[in-house]
């Protein structure tokens, strides 16, 4: 893809929204538009995150995923740079982020997508597994963000998106460790906002319910609830495509699932009896 030089000393609108980056050739054709990188691109939100953005056109991209052929097929389509690594490893952070800010020069968008989920009663949870969702759920994502933040903030510029669940927001039977890992995930996007926020970088969390992704198939149990239905994972990328657009805080996809998370906020007592009944 064609390297085109940033603006020196861009500012992120009042909105917090991405700037536009753009610089044009003599017919006026826009060439680029911003840099992102996108964790857990192999499948699911984060391909569908990947291939929305090259939708729009003049984004270039690097693309991390645990899939090494799953990663270089989606990055064929949207014309990225493939980082294949399990960032729960020590060195896969920092040697991300180096891949990243030599590639692109300098990150305007993080899009943090990477996720494995497990279910059944916590009881019979084995250690391992407890270890592997807290590793790719959370500290993966802490990590990254801690090797790029900084840069974004000496940049004065760019936003963060924390991809979360549903499920952090109101506990979820039968996912006792995910729903923990999400929760975290959503408190540490509130207290990063207003760390960050004075240097320019906007920190948002989308949080679906459902999607129909592969995230069922590999946690070993499908999605058996005839209510909510699951969304497609370009759904969400659409979603993250606004917050990136126009510039929003906190996101639910669908738009309803705020409301279980409201009355949990204000109500718990009658949101567990409610749940209770209803599951």
């Amino acid at each position: 893809m064609t390297h085109v030089p940033f603006r020196a000393g861009a500012k992120s609108s009042p909105t917090g929204a991405v700037p536009e980056r753009q610089a044009r050739t003599a017919s006026g054709a826009t060439l680029f538009r911003g840099t992102a990188l996108i964790t857990g691109a192999s499948s699911g939100i984060g391909a569908a995150v990947a291939l929305r953005l090259a939708s729009e056109g003049g984004w270039r991209m690097v693309l991390n995923g645990r899939n090494p052929s799953r990663l270089s097929q989606v990055a064929t389509r949207a014309c990225a740079a493939a980082f294949p690594a399990d960032l729960t490893g020590t060195r896969a952070g920092p040697e991300l982020a180096g891949f990243t800010l030599e590639r692109l020069g300098r990150l305007d968008l993080l899009v943090a997508c990477a996720g494995v989920g497990w279910a059944g009663e916590f009881t019979h949870m084995p250690l391992s597994a407890i270890e592997e969702v807290v590793a790719v759920d959370l500290l993966a994502t802490l990590h990254v963000v801690r090797h790029l933040a900084p840069h974004m903030a000496a940049a004065g510029t760019g936003r963060i998106v924390l991809i979360g669940s549903v499920a952090g927001s109101t506990g979820v039977r039968g996912e006792a460790v995910y729903s923990a890992v999400k929760a975290g995930l959503g408190a540490f996007a509130d207290a990063l906002r207003y760390e960050l926020r004075p240097a320019g970088v906007a920190v948002s969390h989308v949080i679906p319910g459902v999607v129909d992704t592969p995230f069922f198939e590999r946690r070993g149990v499908p999605y058996l609830r005839s209510s909510p239905r699951p969304v497609a994972p370009e759904r969400v990328a659409d979603a993250v495509w606004d917050v990136v657009r126009h510039g929003k805080d906190e996101v639910f996809v669908p738009a309803w699932l705020r409301l279980p998370a409201m009355v949990r906020g204000v109500a718990p007592g009658l949101y567990r009896r409610l749940a209770t009944v209803f599951g």
